[in-house]
């Protein structure tokens, strides 16, 4: 497991259990902020974009302040992002930053949700961002959570007036959340989803704004503030030893993959709120004036209330447990109320709020991390109330399967202990993203069953009910299956129990570049997710792509195993793609697919089960040089590519670069964003520039540029500014400016049809002035922009070649675009080039 820095925060508020987080050990002032939650009945949603837009001041204020059910509603996973901590990219990345977020809620006490729309990178306009997302669907999506989720107040991220500013995404997260305000309470709009949910309508819409949307403080200062409600988010919380933008600090900090890790702040914080829809409140620092938030708001409250709110005052801090008769009081009231929506969040709530003042701690977990269908499983219960009050746990059930010998008096710090049984069913399905089951499209992940739609990640297959009797009142305790184990290393440590297949198999290089007519051995890994397998494994091709075997018999005797398969695959005579992709067959079993793991310390581990393949290409491609030296800036797959046309890559250690230390390369690539994080490049980079004068070939690849541009001093032999230009449109036009140039044919030629079936984008964070050394090489632009001539540019310096690209070559190589081959082995051989610009004055 990569070690990344975990926040210790000694809160879990209202949050149920965390699968795959240690269960939290609470404190009596805890479970105190927990009876204020229950206390409070309204409900707050946020809403924006992508994991990381959320203000995660204002979603820990209104619920650690307010006390206030409050929720984060990103419209995307965060697919199209970057990632500064791994080489997961677009879905598996989507993954990663779900978690993120999971993570920033355990940690502010909001809740997650999601539409089905993928963040298929930067848009400029949010009217290509509807059409590619699918506007009516993502806005059924929004309408649907909020009908579930039934917020009094919402609270949109971004502006949606500002069409064209800022980035398409987020304006469109607005324009969504305005229209969805209005539709939420219209019978007629969606009407397939009353079935399920039902119409609502929320009393406010609002902007968070600040300074920053008018352009500067003075702006905000001089504008007029009649509709803007003011919260001091900065406020102190005694009970938890923290105050509202420490939590807020610690939550935003889980975003560790965008680079957000930082410093915790204190003291007066203020965030402002502009009314868009609803009545203004006469308070300007209560979001929730004249809206109903006492237990009086459902029919029957006033009685609950009445016994509550005396808990609340008269709070025996030294022993909560005193207050349990009056908690199973009012748990047996709330059962009778007619108001199911608040009935089932606050029945939850007192669960856990009888399980807290109880010290009662159930467990249930497995003796293995994972099983598969038709497999029996083992599993220990932990059972222990730690207070005087007789608690008798009558059963424990797992679905329908009800182990009735529970039946135990659970007496004062008695543990509990029992071994259990129970056998997965055949139909139980595999542990993976739901939202990642079918094969959905640029803009919209594909979801067949509704009931999931807005849920943050898959339920578990396994969840075990702990049915309580406490003074004659039955009360259900639910707890997912765990696997608990411990590591000399780590100590203590819980993961998912997940449902598996019973093997897998996948390639180690999802591309298999063919740089000419001869054939490569391709492998392919069967892992055993149970004992004693046996099967065959076939490997299906393309038209055109022939391999020696592709069928292999094999048996595995030890859960964990693999064994693992060369194919010798020879491709067609001209240029080609395709996808190969193996095939498991166990008995009647029928396996395609790819087991995916991310392992992070800050976030649980996954299982994610995509369709194995892999891309095959037959391109002709010629190259100069072979050994290539890589500095790995955030992390791309770069090295692996390159290696895939014949390169030997060596990844240099910046901190070993000294004078003469760079001439063996043939060529240096630095990766994306090193000037951003590698901070020895500050001191390092007087020996590339040496090396370039000297007769080397650098290639520097995007950075990243704030609005003054990179501030590096001696980033390139001669000025550069590297602004935040980019090309979204990963179909634009390509305009070749210097076709004759050595780096369009040599020794490769380049021609549009090359910039061709490229990904995502073409590029991003492009230079926008440059020195008369340079020459740029190519010119491209989004629609309705200016062309762009910043992409590619080259110059000669002393004896060598310096270049800087902002092409998104991070993706297009892992993606096994052949025309990104091509120009990035041009590059690469530059300094070897027949045909060299004789301008070699400067330097």
């Amino acid at each position: 497991m990569r070690n990344i820095l975990v926040f210790a925060l000694g809160i879990l508020l209202t949050m149920p259990f965390c699968t795959a987080q240690a269960p939290k050990k609470l404190t009596s002032a805890e479970i105190y902020h927990s009876l204020e939650k229950l206390n409070f009945l309204g409900s707050a949603m946020y809403i924006a974009a992508h994991p990381d837009d959320e203000n995660t001041r204002l979603i820990s204020y209104l619920s650690n302040e307010v006390h206030a059910r409050t929720a984060y509603l990103s419209i995307t996973r965060g697919d199209g992002g970057q990632n500064l901590i791994g080489s997961e990219l677009r879905e598996l990345l989507g993954v990663l930053r779900t978690q993120e977020l999971l993570a920033a809620r355990r940690v502010d006490g909001g809740l997650q949700y999601f539409t089905r729309a993928n963040d298929f990178g930067y848009s400029k306009h949010p009217n290509e961002t509807l059409k590619i997302w699918d506007k009516d669907v993502v806005l059924g999506d929004v309408v649907k959570i909020i009908r579930e989720f039934k917020p009094d107040v919402i609270v949109n991220r971004f502006n949606h007036r500002t069409s064209g500013s800022t980035h398409g995404h987020h304006t469109s997260s607005a324009l969504l959340s305005i229209e969805a305000f209005d539709l939420v309470g219209d019978n007629s709009a969606y009407k397939e989803q009353l079935s399920t949910v039902d119409v609502w309508q929320p009393q406010r819409l609002f902007f968070n704004t600040s300074w920053w949307f008018y352009g500067s403080q003075e702006n905000f200062d001089k504008a007029d503030k009649s509709t803007l409600l003011s919260l001091d988010t900065g406020v102190f919380y005694p009970m938890l030893g923290l105050s509202n933008n420490e939590i807020a600090s610690i939550a935003s900090s889980q975003h560790l993959c965008q680079g957000f890790g930082r410093l915790t702040t204190r003291g007066s914080e203020t965030e402002y709120i502009e009314l868009l829809k609803g009545n203004m409140p006469q308070d300007p620092t209560n979001i929730f004036e004249g809206i109903d938030t006492s237990w009086s708001r459902i029919k029957g409250g006033k009685a609950i209330g009445e016994l509550l709110y005396a808990v609340e005052e008269n709070f025996n801090f030294k022993n909560p447990a005193s207050h349990l008769d009056t908690l199973v009081e009012a748990y047996a009231l709330l059962q009778k109320a007619d108001n199911t929506h608040w009935k089932k969040i606050k029945l939850q709530e007192l669960e856990n709020l009888i399980e807290m003042v109880t010290g009662l701690y159930l467990e249930i977990s497995a003796t293995t991390a994972y099983s598969n269908p038709e497999s029996t499983v083992n599993v220990s219960v932990e059972a222990l109330n730690r207070s005087d009050n007789l608690i008798t746990l009558e059963t424990i059930s797992i679905g329908e399967i009800v182990f009735e010998e529970a039946n135990l008096a659970l007496n004062n710090n008695e543990k509990k202990s029992l071994k259990l049984q129970f056998k997965v069913p055949e139909n139980t399905g595999f542990t993976s993203p739901y939202w990642l089951s079918h094969k959905g499209s640029l803009g919209m992940y594909k979801v067949e069953d509704t009931a999931l739609i807005g849920k943050p990640e898959t339920p578990r297959a396994f969840i075990a009910a702990f049915l309580l009797n406490i003074n004659g009142q039955q009360i259900p305790i639910h707890k997912p299956i765990v696997y608990r184990y411990s590591r000399p290393d780590k100590g203590e440590l819980y993961s998912p129990f997940e449902i598996l297949p019973s093997a897998t198999a996948g390639f180690q290089d999802k591309v298999h570049i063919f740089a000419n007519g001869t054939a490569k051995e391709i492998p392919v890994t069967v892992k055993a997710l149970r004992d004693s397998i046996n099967g065959v494994l076939e490997l299906q091709l393309p038209e055109g792509w022939i391999a020696n075997s592709n069928r292999r018999s094999f048996n595995i005797d030890n859960n964990g195993d693999e064994k693992t398969f060369i194919f010798r695959v020879s491709p067609p005579e001209q240029e080609n793609e395709g996808i190969i992709s193996p095939v498991i067959r166990i008995g009647k079993e029928v396996i395609t697919q790819q087991l995916i793991t991310i392992a992070y310390d800050h976030i649980p581990t996954q299982s994610v089960l995509l369709p194995s393949e892999a891309k095959v290409v037959r391109l002709n491609i010629e190259k100069t040089g072979q050994n290539i030296g890589y500095i790995v800036g955030a992390g791309d797959q770069v090295p692996e590519s390159l290696e895939q046309i014949g390169y030997t890559v060596f990844k240099i250690d910046p901190a070993s670069i000294q004078p003469g230390s760079l001439d063996k390369y043939d060529a240096i690539v630095l990766g994306i964003r090193a000037y951003n994080v590698v901070d020895e490049l500050k001191f390092k980079q007087r020996f590339l520039l040496d090396y370039v004068h000297e007769g080397g070939n650098l290639i520097i690849q995007y950075n990243t540029s704030g609005r003054r541009g990179l501030n590096f001093e001696n980033l390139a032999p001669y000025p550069i500014h590297i602004s935040r230009d980019r090309v979204t449109d990963e179909q634009s036009n390509v305009e070749l400016l210097a076709p004759n140039h050595s780096l369009l044919n040599f020794p490769n030629k380049i021609e549009p049809k090359d910039f061709e079936g490229w990904v995502q984008e073409r590029g991003l964070y492009f230079p926008d002035t440059w020195d008369e050394a340079f020459t740029p090489v190519l010119s491209m632009q989004d629609n309705g922009e200016s062309p762009k001539e910043g992409s590619l540019l080259i110059a000669p310096y002393g004896k060598g070649t310096y270049i800087y690209t902002g092409l998104s070559f991070f993706r297009e190589l892992p993606a096994g675009v052949s025309g990104a081959f091509k120009l990035f082995a041009n590059m690469l051989s530059q300094n070897k080039a027949t045909v060299i610009e004789e301008n070699r004055v400067k330097g």
